[in-house]
């Protein structure tokens, strides 16, 4: 066993490494738009195995969104570099498609929709 497997073994959940991507995840914006990509609503899940390999699917607002290739990029690589996920991949989903309705309450008040 790895030194860094027994580090997640002993000290983190799988809980805890979500909350690490989830922190990650809101550094993430979209050029256009001044909210992070997780208030967004932009994240539809995240996925960790026992061996703290991080899946996260996700979505754009828009099919031909100029970030369409560089986004996901930028979420696996940030992912992949916290200490805790051993690799991260992202997938992109465009079901369900996105709406203003999955923005957080947060992220709609800061866009002036409520």
């Amino acid at each position: 066993m790895s030194e860094q497997e027994n580090l997640h073994q002993k000290h983190l959940s799988k809980e805890d490494v979500e909350t690490q991507i989830i922190e990650v995840l809101k550094t993430v914006y979209d050029p256009e738009i001044p909210v992070d990509i997780y208030e967004l609503g932009l994240i539809y899940e995240i996925n960790i195995d026992s061996e703290f390999n991080a899946e996260i699917l996700m979505t754009l607002t828009s099919p031909s969104c100029p970030v369409a290739e560089s986004l996901p990029e930028e979420v696996k690589q940030k992912v992949g570099a916290l200490w805790s996920v051993k690799s991260s991949q992202v997938k992109m989903v465009w079901e369900p498609p996105w709406t203003k309705d999955m923005m957080s309450e947060e992220a709609k008040f800061e866009l002036g929709f409520i």
